[in-house]
C-alpha cells in the first residue's frame, strides 16, 4: 500500500489517536506562564482543537511544496507584478524588501493531487498548532510510521523569531530588532487574540519587547512609529484591510510610505500574493506564457490551481448558468467572508455581488476526516496550510469542520495537527 493510500485509510478509520488534553494544558501554560488559562480558552474556545488529527503522506508535501515555488517563480516576473499591481491601490507598489510572515498556502487534498485554494499573508494559528501538534498521542504501528518524534517548540519558537528579524534586516540591516507591535482591529475581541499573548511571550524570551494594538493607537512622531511614546520597530500585521485604508489606520499608513517602521506582512505582499484576483493569473496557462512563465512551472499550476475567472457583467449571465460547479469569492475577501457556493447563491445576492469585485473559482471539494464526536461517527471537511516564509515550509496545520467554509464552530472540529509519513 503507498502512503496516499495509508493516510487516506487513516483519515478514514483511524479514531484511537487522540490530543492529550493535559500535555496540551501543561504546554500552553507553561507558554502563557500562567495557571487557569486553559480553563479560560476551554470556556471561550470550544471548538478551537480538534481532537483528531490529519495524516498526509511525504509525496503529497513534496507536491505542495512543488506548488509554492511554482507560486514564487510566477510572482518574481515582472510581467506578472505589474498586471496584479495595476488592480490593488498604490500603496502596493511601495516595497520595504520583506518576504512577509506567515504565509498560509492553503490546500484542498483530491485524488488527482492538492488543490490550492486560497493564498493568505496574515495566517493565524501557527503557534497554538505548534503546541497541539506536540500533544497528540500515538496509538498504534501504522500511526507510529507517520509521526516523527515530538515537536521542538523551542526551535520552531526561534525559527519565527528569526523570521521577524529577517524581516526588520530588509530596512534596517545595522539595528537590532527591540520592539514590535502585534496589531490588529480590536485586537482583544479577535477570535485568535489568545495567539498574541503567547507572540508576546515568545518574543520576550528572545529578548524582544511586544506590544498588541489596534491601529489608532499608533503614531507618526517625526521618523518614528510610536506606541504609549515608545518607538516601534517593526509592526507585525494581522489586519484584514489589507491596504491600510481606513481611517485608523492613517497613522500606520503614513509610517509604512516613510519607512518609519517595518510592516510584515506588507500591503505589497497581499496585492503580489493573497488578492483573490490573482488566482485568475495563476490559472491561466496562456497567460503564464505570455508573462514569461517556464513550461515546468505552467505544468504544475494548470495542474494545482483551480480555473478562476473574474465576475463581470459580460460574463456574469454565463457564470449564473455555471454557477453549482463554481465557488464566488470577493477579491479582497478574508476568512471566508462573503464567500458564496454556487449551489447555494440567490438571484438576490448574486444581483448584489455581480459587481462588487468577485472571482468564479471552479468547484474543489475538500476531503475529509472521519472523527468520533460524543460517540457518534461523523465526516468533517478538512483544509490543508502551509505556513511559510520565502517559499519555504515552516508549519502544517489543517482546519476541520462541517459547513460551507472552515469556521470554529464544529463539534469534533478546529484546528488539527498534520502528521506526515518519514519517507514515501
Amino acid at each position: 500500500m503507498n502512503r496516499n493510500a495509508v493516510a487516506d485509510a487513516l483519515n478514514r478509520t483511524c479514531h484511537c489517536i487522540n490530543v492529550d488534553r493535559d500535555a496540551l494544558q501543561d504546554s500552553l501554560e507553561e507558554r502563557f506562564g500562567e495557571s487557569g488559562v486553559w480553563s479560560r480558552l476551554e470556556q471561550s474556545h470550544p471548538h478551537l482543537f480538534a481532537d483528531s488529527p490529519v495524516f498526509i503522506s511525504a509525496g503529497q508535501v513534496a507536491e505542495m511544496r512543488a506548488i509554492i515555488d511554482a507560486i514564487e517563480r510566477v510572482v518574481s516576473l515582472e510581467a506578472y507584478r505589474e498586471k496584479v499591481l495595476n488592480w490593488a491601490p498604490g500603496i502596493g507598489r511601495h516595497d520595504q524588501g520583506t518576504h512577509g510572515a506567515f504565509f498560509g498556502y492553503d490546500f484542498h487534498l483530491t485524488n488527482d493531487g492538492p488543490r490550492l485554494i486560497e493564498i493568505n499573508t496574515n495566517a493565524g494559528g501557527a503557534l497554538l498548532l505548534l503546541h497541539l501538534a506536540d500533544a497528540q498521542q500515538a496509538c498504534c504501528e501504522a500511526v507510529e510510521n507517520f509521526v516523527v518524534g515530538r515537536t521542538d517548540i523551542p526551535g520552531v519558537e526561534r525559527l519565527f523569531v528569526d523570521m521577524f528579524r529577517n524581516e526588520y534586516r530588509a530596512l534596517e540591516p545595522n539595528r537590532p530588532l527591540r520592539r514590535i507591535a502585534i496589531v490588529d482591529a480590536n485586537p482583544n475581541e479577535q477570535f485568535l487574540s489568545p495567539e498574541f499573548a503567547l507572540f508576546r511571550r515568545v518574543f520576550k524570551r528572545h529578548d524582544i519587547d511586544a506590544v498588541v494594538a489596534g491601529p489608532e493607537q499608533l503614531v507618526l512622531d517625526g521618523a518614528e512609529l510610536h506606541f504609549d511614546g515608545s518607538r516601534i520597530d517593526l509592526v507585525y500585521n494581522r489586519l484584514t484591510d489589507f491596504y491600510l485604508q481606513s481611517e485608523q489606520c492613517r497613522s500606520l499608513y503614513a509610517a509604512y510610505f516613510a519607512n518609519a517602521a517595518v510592516v510584515t506582512p506588507a500591503p505589497r505582499t497581499h496585492a503580489l500574493f493573497a488578492n483573490k484576483r490573482n488566482l485568475t493569473l495563476l490559472s491561466d496557462s496562456a497567460g503564464m506564457r505570455e508573462m514569461g512563465a517556464d513550461e515546468e512551472t505552467i505544468a504544475v499550476l494548470s495542474a494545482a490551481v483551480p480555473a478562476a475567472r473574474t465576475v463581470t457583467p459580460e460574463n456574469a449571465d454565463e457564470l449564473w448558468a455555471q454557477r453549482k460547479q463554481l465557488f464566488f469569492k470577493p477579491n479582497w475577501g478574508f476568512g471566508s467572508r462573503g464567500t458564496y457556493k454556487g449551489a447555494k447563491l440567490t438571484r438576490k445576492t448574486w444581483s448584489a455581488i455581480r459587481d462588487q469585485g468577485y472571482i468564479a473559482q471552479e468547484l474543489v471539494p475538500p476531503s475529509e476526516r472521519l472523527v468520533i464526536d460524543a460517540g457518534t461517527e461523523r465526516a468533517l471537511k478538512l483544509d490543508l496550510r502551509c505556513f511559510t516564509y520565502a517559499g519555504d515550509i515552516q508549519l502544517l496545520g489543517a482546519r476541520l469542520y462541517r459547513g460551507q467554509t472552515t469556521n470554529f464552530r464544529t463539534s469534533g472540529g478546529g484546528l488539527a495537527a498534520v502528521f506526515t509519513a518519514m519517507v514515501d
